[in-house]
Protein backbone atom coordinates (compact mmCIF):
# COMPACT_ATOMS: atom_id res chain seq x y z
CA UNK A 1 0.00 0.00 0.00
CA UNK A 2 1.11 3.65 -0.90
CA UNK A 3 -0.11 6.55 1.05
CA UNK A 4 0.79 10.14 0.16
CA UNK A 5 0.69 13.33 2.77
CA UNK A 6 0.19 16.28 1.29
CA UNK A 7 1.69 18.97 3.67
CA UNK A 8 4.61 19.31 5.78
CA UNK A 9 3.38 21.08 8.85
CA UNK A 10 2.92 20.10 12.77
CA UNK A 11 -0.67 18.56 11.36
CA UNK A 12 0.84 16.04 8.39
CA UNK A 13 3.88 15.05 10.94
CA UNK A 14 0.97 13.91 13.63
CA UNK A 15 -1.41 12.40 10.56
CA UNK A 16 2.00 10.39 9.18
CA UNK A 17 2.73 9.29 12.86
CA UNK A 18 -0.69 7.90 13.33
CA UNK A 19 -0.95 6.63 9.76
CA UNK A 20 2.36 4.55 10.39
CA UNK A 21 0.79 3.07 13.29
CA UNK A 22 -2.36 1.89 11.80
CA UNK A 23 -0.48 0.54 8.68
CA UNK A 24 2.98 -0.36 9.48
CA UNK A 25 3.34 -2.24 6.53
CA UNK A 26 2.26 0.72 3.79
CA UNK A 27 5.07 3.28 2.25
CA UNK A 28 4.55 6.63 2.92
CA UNK A 29 4.98 9.51 1.05
CA UNK A 30 5.51 13.58 1.97
CA UNK A 31 5.53 16.56 -0.02
CA UNK A 32 9.02 18.49 1.41
CA UNK A 33 8.72 16.96 4.33
CA UNK A 34 9.60 19.01 7.60
CA UNK A 35 12.63 17.68 9.38
CA UNK A 36 10.73 15.51 12.15
CA UNK A 37 8.70 13.71 8.94
CA UNK A 38 11.55 13.28 6.50
CA UNK A 39 13.07 9.64 8.32
CA UNK A 40 9.72 8.86 8.75
CA UNK A 41 8.70 9.30 4.34
CA UNK A 42 10.13 9.27 1.37
CA UNK A 43 10.50 12.84 0.79
CA UNK A 44 8.65 14.06 -2.81
CA UNK A 45 10.33 17.35 -4.22
CA UNK A 46 6.96 19.09 -5.12
CA UNK A 47 4.74 21.57 -3.14
CA UNK A 48 1.64 20.64 -1.59
CA UNK A 49 -0.34 23.32 -3.92
CA UNK A 50 1.16 21.68 -6.65
CA UNK A 51 -1.53 20.28 -8.02
CA UNK A 52 -0.93 18.80 -11.47
CA UNK A 53 1.81 17.85 -10.84
CA UNK A 54 0.83 16.18 -7.77
CA UNK A 55 -1.43 14.62 -9.48
CA UNK A 56 0.37 13.52 -12.27
CA UNK A 57 3.11 11.84 -9.72
CA UNK A 58 0.28 10.19 -8.01
CA UNK A 59 -1.41 8.79 -10.56
CA UNK A 60 2.48 7.14 -12.31
CA UNK A 61 3.04 5.71 -8.80
CA UNK A 62 -0.47 3.94 -8.49
CA UNK A 63 -0.62 5.99 -5.14
CA UNK A 64 -3.91 4.07 -2.62
CA UNK A 65 -4.35 6.73 -0.48
CA UNK A 66 -3.78 10.69 -0.43
CA UNK A 67 -4.31 12.64 2.56
CA UNK A 68 -4.11 16.62 2.07
CA UNK A 69 -3.82 18.35 5.47
CA UNK A 70 -3.57 21.97 4.50
CA UNK A 71 -6.42 23.76 3.10
CA UNK A 72 -4.14 26.04 0.97
CA UNK A 73 -4.33 22.85 -1.46
CA UNK A 74 -7.89 21.81 -0.82
CA UNK A 75 -9.10 25.58 -2.22
CA UNK A 76 -7.23 25.25 -4.82
CA UNK A 77 -9.18 22.23 -6.21
CA UNK A 78 -6.91 19.86 -5.71
CA UNK A 79 -9.28 16.81 -4.64
CA UNK A 80 -11.36 17.53 -7.60
CA UNK A 81 -8.06 16.91 -9.70
CA UNK A 82 -6.73 14.01 -7.73
CA UNK A 83 -10.51 12.38 -8.34
CA UNK A 84 -10.79 13.60 -12.06
CA UNK A 85 -7.83 10.52 -12.56
CA UNK A 86 -9.61 8.20 -10.09
CA UNK A 87 -7.39 8.66 -7.26
CA UNK A 88 -8.63 8.02 -3.82
CA UNK A 89 -8.15 11.26 -2.04
CA UNK A 90 -9.20 12.32 1.99
CA UNK A 91 -10.51 15.74 1.25
CA UNK A 92 -13.45 18.19 0.50
CA UNK A 93 -13.62 19.58 -3.44
CA UNK A 94 -12.99 23.02 -4.42
CA UNK A 95 -16.50 24.23 -3.87
CA UNK A 96 -16.85 22.41 -0.61
CA UNK A 97 -13.91 23.91 1.10
CA UNK A 98 -15.35 27.34 0.52
CA UNK A 99 -16.94 26.61 3.97
CA UNK A 100 -13.47 27.49 5.06
CA UNK A 101 -11.82 29.26 1.91
CA UNK A 102 -15.01 32.24 2.30
CA UNK A 103 -15.57 32.95 5.63
CA UNK A 104 -18.61 35.27 3.78
CA UNK A 105 -19.55 32.38 1.43
CA UNK A 106 -19.50 30.82 4.84
CA UNK A 107 -21.88 32.93 6.82
CA UNK A 108 -24.13 33.13 3.90
CA UNK A 109 -24.91 29.40 4.45
CA UNK A 110 -24.61 29.70 8.15
CA UNK A 111 -27.82 32.05 7.52
CA UNK A 112 -29.72 30.42 5.49
CA UNK A 113 -29.53 26.56 7.02
CA UNK A 114 -29.95 28.26 10.65
CA UNK A 115 -26.83 27.48 12.19
CA UNK A 116 -26.46 29.45 15.21
CA UNK A 117 -23.55 32.24 14.57
CA UNK A 118 -22.37 35.75 15.66
CA UNK A 119 -24.68 38.61 13.93
CA UNK A 120 -22.53 40.07 11.12
CA UNK A 121 -21.69 41.68 7.68
CA UNK A 122 -19.43 41.73 4.89
CA UNK A 123 -17.64 44.61 3.18
CA UNK A 124 -15.68 45.42 0.72
CA UNK A 125 -16.02 49.34 1.23
CA UNK A 126 -14.20 50.76 4.30
CA UNK A 127 -16.76 53.24 4.57
CA UNK A 128 -19.51 50.90 4.93
CA UNK A 129 -17.43 48.92 6.89
CA UNK A 130 -16.59 51.61 9.28
CA UNK A 131 -20.32 52.71 9.79
CA UNK A 132 -21.27 49.44 10.91
CA UNK A 133 -18.68 48.87 13.39
CA UNK A 134 -19.82 52.49 14.82
CA UNK A 135 -23.59 50.80 14.78
CA UNK A 136 -22.62 47.89 16.44
CA UNK A 137 -20.19 49.25 19.25
CA UNK A 138 -17.36 47.01 20.58
CA UNK A 139 -15.93 44.50 21.77
CA UNK A 140 -16.28 43.37 17.81
CA UNK A 141 -14.50 40.85 15.41
CA UNK A 142 -13.11 41.85 12.31
CA UNK A 143 -12.22 39.22 10.29
CA UNK A 144 -10.12 38.40 6.80
CA UNK A 145 -12.61 36.39 4.66
CA UNK A 146 -10.01 34.56 2.86
CA UNK A 147 -7.46 32.04 4.11
CA UNK A 148 -4.72 33.90 6.38
CA UNK A 149 -3.14 30.84 8.20
CA UNK A 150 -5.57 31.14 11.15
CA UNK A 151 -4.26 34.56 11.84
CA UNK A 152 -6.86 36.94 10.03
CA UNK A 153 -9.38 37.34 12.98
CA UNK A 154 -8.76 40.21 15.19
CA UNK A 155 -10.79 40.47 18.34
CA UNK A 156 -11.00 44.49 18.74
CA UNK A 157 -11.96 46.15 22.13
CA UNK A 158 -12.55 49.69 20.99
CA UNK A 159 -14.81 50.75 17.76
CA UNK A 160 -11.24 52.66 17.03
CA UNK A 161 -9.18 49.35 17.00
CA UNK A 162 -12.21 47.67 14.97
CA UNK A 163 -11.77 51.26 12.44
CA UNK A 164 -7.94 50.62 12.16
CA UNK A 165 -8.15 46.59 11.39
CA UNK A 166 -10.86 47.04 8.63
CA UNK A 167 -8.72 49.71 6.93
CA UNK A 168 -5.61 47.25 7.63
CA UNK A 169 -7.09 44.75 5.58
CA UNK A 170 -9.08 46.21 2.84
CA UNK A 171 -6.67 49.70 2.43
CA UNK A 172 -3.09 48.57 3.62
CA UNK A 173 -4.24 44.39 2.48
CA UNK A 174 -2.57 43.05 5.89
CA UNK A 175 -3.68 39.60 4.72
CA UNK A 176 -3.45 40.43 0.61
CA UNK A 177 -5.86 38.86 -1.31
CA UNK A 178 -6.89 37.31 1.51
CA UNK A 179 -8.34 40.44 3.47
CA UNK A 180 -10.26 42.52 0.16
CA UNK A 181 -13.18 41.32 1.57
CA UNK A 182 -13.79 41.19 5.44
CA UNK A 183 -16.59 39.63 7.62
CA UNK A 184 -17.37 42.08 10.61
CA UNK A 185 -19.12 40.22 13.66
CA UNK A 186 -20.25 40.47 17.03
CA UNK A 187 -17.87 39.41 19.77
CA UNK A 188 -18.97 36.26 21.61
CA UNK A 189 -18.83 35.59 25.05
CA UNK A 190 -18.13 32.47 26.50
CA UNK A 191 -15.71 29.28 26.08
CA UNK A 192 -14.33 27.87 22.61
CA UNK A 193 -14.37 24.44 21.62
CA UNK A 194 -12.86 22.45 18.22
CA UNK A 195 -14.64 19.84 17.18
CA UNK A 196 -13.66 17.51 14.05
CA UNK A 197 -15.90 15.68 12.39
CA UNK A 198 -15.10 13.01 9.59
CA UNK A 199 -17.93 13.76 6.88
CA UNK A 200 -19.01 11.28 3.82
CA UNK A 201 -21.50 14.10 2.02
CA UNK A 202 -24.06 13.15 4.27
CA UNK A 203 -23.41 11.80 8.10
CA UNK A 204 -20.68 13.08 10.43
CA UNK A 205 -18.43 11.05 12.83
CA UNK A 206 -17.45 13.51 15.21
CA UNK A 207 -14.00 12.95 16.89
CA UNK A 208 -12.83 14.14 20.52
CA UNK A 209 -13.64 17.54 21.46
CA UNK A 210 -10.50 19.76 22.03
CA UNK A 211 -9.41 23.63 23.17
CA UNK A 212 -6.75 25.53 20.97
CA UNK A 213 -5.20 28.48 22.35
CA UNK A 214 -5.13 30.89 19.66
CA UNK A 215 -3.51 33.92 21.47
CA UNK A 216 0.08 34.20 21.35
CA UNK A 217 0.16 35.24 25.16
CA UNK A 218 -0.73 33.68 28.51
CA UNK A 219 -4.04 33.79 29.46
CA UNK A 220 -5.24 34.01 26.13
CA UNK A 221 -3.76 37.64 25.42
CA UNK A 222 -2.18 39.45 22.32
CA UNK A 223 -2.53 38.76 18.85
CA UNK A 224 -4.10 35.83 17.39
CA UNK A 225 -1.74 33.28 15.77
CA UNK A 226 -2.05 29.89 13.99
CA UNK A 227 -2.34 28.43 17.84
CA UNK A 228 -0.11 27.72 21.00
CA UNK A 229 -1.42 24.99 22.26
CA UNK A 230 -4.34 22.93 22.73
CA UNK A 231 -5.85 20.01 24.74
CA UNK A 232 -8.52 17.07 24.66
CA UNK A 233 -10.60 15.97 25.88
CA UNK A 234 -12.52 18.90 27.17
CA UNK A 235 -14.91 18.65 30.27
CA UNK A 236 -17.41 21.48 28.82
CA UNK A 237 -17.96 19.19 25.87
CA UNK A 238 -20.65 17.23 27.93
CA UNK A 239 -23.25 14.26 26.24
CA UNK A 240 -25.58 17.08 25.81
CA UNK A 241 -23.27 19.68 24.57
CA UNK A 242 -22.14 17.31 22.03
CA UNK A 243 -25.21 16.38 20.90
CA UNK A 244 -26.30 20.05 20.01
CA UNK A 245 -23.20 20.51 18.61
CA UNK A 246 -24.18 17.69 16.27
CA UNK A 247 -27.98 18.06 15.83
CA UNK A 248 -27.71 22.16 15.43
CA UNK A 249 -24.48 22.65 13.30
CA UNK A 250 -23.30 19.45 11.72
CA UNK A 251 -25.88 17.79 10.61
CA UNK A 252 -27.89 20.75 9.38
CA UNK A 253 -24.31 22.45 7.72
CA UNK A 254 -23.80 18.90 5.60
CA UNK A 255 -27.70 19.02 4.96
CA UNK A 256 -27.14 22.58 3.92
CA UNK A 257 -23.49 22.23 1.74
CA UNK A 258 -24.97 18.73 -0.29
CA UNK A 259 -28.59 21.38 -0.92
CA UNK A 260 -25.57 23.70 -2.92
CA UNK A 261 -24.70 21.10 -4.65
CA UNK A 262 -21.38 20.55 -2.90
CA UNK A 263 -21.54 17.79 -0.30
CA UNK A 264 -18.72 18.08 1.82
CA UNK A 265 -16.26 14.65 1.94
CA UNK A 266 -13.61 15.46 4.63
CA UNK A 267 -13.11 16.63 7.64
CA UNK A 268 -14.92 19.31 8.66
CA UNK A 269 -13.63 21.31 11.72
CA UNK A 270 -16.18 23.27 13.59
CA UNK A 271 -14.53 26.35 15.83
CA UNK A 272 -17.78 27.11 18.79
CA UNK A 273 -18.29 29.25 21.39
CA UNK A 274 -20.02 27.59 24.57
CA UNK A 275 -22.04 30.66 25.64
CA UNK A 276 -25.08 31.16 27.71
CA UNK A 277 -27.50 30.62 25.23
CA UNK A 278 -25.55 27.45 23.37
CA UNK A 279 -23.22 27.01 20.90
CA UNK A 280 -22.57 29.68 18.27
CA UNK A 281 -19.99 28.97 15.39
CA UNK A 282 -16.86 30.56 15.62
CA UNK A 283 -15.75 29.44 12.33
CA UNK A 284 -15.70 26.32 9.90
CA UNK A 285 -12.36 24.88 8.40
CA UNK A 286 -12.19 22.61 5.70
CA UNK A 287 -9.42 20.27 7.27
CA UNK A 288 -7.74 18.94 10.45
CA UNK A 289 -6.97 21.85 12.69
CA UNK A 290 -3.28 22.58 13.95
CA UNK A 291 -2.31 22.01 16.92
CA UNK A 292 -5.58 20.12 17.98
CA UNK A 293 -4.71 17.22 15.71
CA UNK A 294 -1.64 16.82 17.76
CA UNK A 295 -3.54 16.67 21.13
CA UNK A 296 -6.77 14.17 19.28
CA UNK A 297 -4.88 12.16 17.54
CA UNK A 298 -2.58 10.53 19.69
CA UNK A 299 -5.70 9.71 22.12
CA UNK A 300 -7.57 7.56 18.96
CA UNK A 301 -6.95 3.47 19.49
CA UNK A 302 -8.55 2.53 16.49
CA UNK A 303 -7.85 3.10 13.23
CA UNK A 304 -7.68 6.46 11.43
CA UNK A 305 -6.38 4.78 8.13
CA UNK A 306 -9.32 3.13 8.08
CA UNK A 307 -11.62 5.85 8.28
CA UNK A 308 -10.17 8.07 5.62
CA UNK A 309 -9.98 5.61 3.48
CA UNK A 310 -13.56 4.95 3.67
CA UNK A 311 -14.25 8.85 2.49
CA UNK A 312 -11.89 8.94 0.34
CA UNK A 313 -12.74 6.08 -1.72
CA UNK A 314 -16.79 7.07 -2.05
CA UNK A 315 -17.78 4.94 1.05
CA UNK A 316 -20.45 5.51 3.62
CA UNK A 317 -19.51 6.13 7.39
CA UNK A 318 -22.74 4.50 8.75
CA UNK A 319 -22.28 2.63 11.73
CA UNK A 320 -18.80 3.46 12.10
CA UNK A 321 -17.47 4.68 15.71
CA UNK A 322 -13.80 5.38 16.87
CA UNK A 323 -12.54 4.19 20.33
CA UNK A 324 -10.44 6.35 22.63
CA UNK A 325 -7.96 6.51 25.41
CA UNK A 326 -9.38 7.36 28.35
CA UNK A 327 -5.91 9.56 29.26
CA UNK A 328 -5.79 13.33 28.76
CA UNK A 329 -3.66 15.14 25.83
CA UNK A 330 -1.81 18.39 25.87
CA UNK A 331 0.16 19.95 23.33
CA UNK A 332 2.63 23.06 24.44
CA UNK A 333 3.62 24.79 20.78
CA UNK A 334 7.15 26.14 20.98
CA UNK A 335 7.60 28.84 18.40
CA UNK A 336 10.40 31.39 17.58
CA UNK A 337 10.98 34.84 18.70
CA UNK A 338 8.49 37.21 17.34
CA UNK A 339 5.46 35.16 16.03
CA UNK A 340 3.53 35.47 14.62
CA UNK A 341 5.09 38.69 13.62
CA UNK A 342 8.50 38.60 11.55
CA UNK A 343 10.86 36.26 12.91
CA UNK A 344 14.43 34.75 11.73
CA UNK A 345 15.17 31.19 10.57
CA UNK A 346 17.93 28.95 10.56
CA UNK A 347 18.55 28.97 14.35
CA UNK A 348 19.91 25.70 15.73
CA UNK A 349 17.44 23.12 17.74
CA UNK A 350 18.68 20.81 20.71
CA UNK A 351 15.94 18.26 21.13
CA UNK A 352 17.32 16.41 24.54
CA UNK A 353 18.02 12.73 23.66
CA UNK A 354 15.49 10.39 25.58
CA UNK A 355 12.54 12.86 25.86
CA UNK A 356 10.32 11.13 23.32
CA UNK A 357 9.18 8.18 25.03
CA UNK A 358 6.18 6.56 26.72
CA UNK A 359 3.48 9.22 26.88
CA UNK A 360 5.25 12.17 25.18
CA UNK A 361 6.20 12.87 21.54
CA UNK A 362 7.47 15.80 19.75
CA UNK A 363 5.64 17.08 16.57
CA UNK A 364 7.94 18.52 13.96
CA UNK A 365 6.27 21.96 11.99
CA UNK A 366 8.93 24.67 10.96
CA UNK A 367 11.85 22.38 11.37
CA UNK A 368 14.30 21.24 8.35
CA UNK A 369 17.17 18.65 8.44
CA UNK A 370 20.33 19.93 6.96
CA UNK A 371 23.90 18.64 6.97
CA UNK A 372 22.63 16.88 10.25
CA UNK A 373 21.70 19.28 12.09
CA UNK A 374 17.85 20.09 12.82
CA UNK A 375 17.23 24.15 12.55
CA UNK A 376 13.83 25.89 12.30
CA UNK A 377 11.98 27.54 9.25
CA UNK A 378 8.84 28.60 10.40
CA UNK A 379 6.99 30.68 13.47
CA UNK A 380 5.25 27.59 15.34
CA UNK A 381 8.65 25.13 15.15
CA UNK A 382 7.59 22.22 17.39
CA UNK A 383 4.34 20.84 19.35
CA UNK A 384 5.22 18.72 22.24
CA UNK A 385 2.39 15.84 23.04
CA UNK A 386 2.23 14.70 26.56
CA UNK A 387 -0.24 11.97 27.39
CA UNK A 388 -1.14 11.58 31.66
CA UNK A 389 -3.87 9.41 33.44
CA UNK A 390 -5.03 12.97 34.49
CA UNK A 391 -5.15 16.47 32.41
CA UNK A 392 -2.85 17.96 35.11
CA UNK A 393 -0.46 15.26 34.70
CA UNK A 394 -0.58 15.83 31.36
CA UNK A 395 -0.01 19.90 31.65
CA UNK A 396 2.90 18.99 33.30
CA UNK A 397 4.42 17.06 31.75
CA UNK A 398 4.22 19.13 28.11
CA UNK A 399 5.66 21.91 29.77
CA UNK A 400 8.26 20.01 31.26
CA UNK A 401 9.12 18.48 27.79
CA UNK A 402 8.60 22.53 25.85
CA UNK A 403 10.95 23.54 28.62
CA UNK A 404 13.51 20.88 27.90
CA UNK A 405 13.31 21.92 23.89
CA UNK A 406 16.35 24.36 23.14
CA UNK A 407 16.95 27.01 20.27
CA UNK A 408 17.56 30.79 19.76
CA UNK A 409 14.58 32.63 20.76
CA UNK A 410 12.41 30.02 21.65
CA UNK A 411 9.43 30.79 23.29
CA UNK A 412 5.70 29.15 24.58
CA UNK A 413 2.87 29.39 27.03
CA UNK A 414 3.15 27.43 29.66
CA UNK A 415 -0.33 27.47 31.14
CA UNK A 416 -2.50 25.13 28.07
CA UNK A 417 -5.37 24.60 29.45
CA UNK A 418 -5.20 26.74 31.95
CA UNK A 419 -9.14 27.25 32.29
CA UNK A 420 -9.57 23.48 32.73
CA UNK A 421 -7.12 23.50 35.25
CA UNK A 422 -9.12 25.72 37.34
CA UNK A 423 -12.15 23.86 36.97
CA UNK A 424 -10.73 21.17 38.24
CA UNK A 425 -9.28 23.23 41.47
CA UNK A 426 -12.46 24.39 41.66
CA UNK A 427 -13.89 21.01 42.07
CA UNK A 428 -11.82 19.93 44.85
CA UNK A 429 -11.38 23.00 46.82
Amino acid sequence: MKILIVGNGGREHTLLWKLRRDVPSAEFFATQPNGGMAPLCQPLPIAPTDTEALSGWAASQRIDLTVVGPEAPLAGGIVDRFQAKGLPVFGPTRDAARIEASKAWAKDLMRGAGIPTAEHRTFRDRGAAEAWVRERGAPIVVKASGLAAGKGAVVCDTVEEAVAAVASMLDDLTFGEAGREVVVEDFLEGEELSIFALADGERALMLLPSQDHKRVGEKDTGPNTGGMGAYAPVSIATPGVLAEARTRVFEPTLRAMAAEGCPFRGLLYAGLMKTDDGLSVVEFNCRFGDPETQAVLPLMESSLHDLLATVAEGGSLTGRAVRWSDASAVTTVVASAGYPGAYEKGKEIRIPGGLEGEGLTVFHAGTRRDDHRLTTSGGRVLAVTALGATFPEAADRSREGAAAIEFDGAFFRTEIGWRERARIAAATA
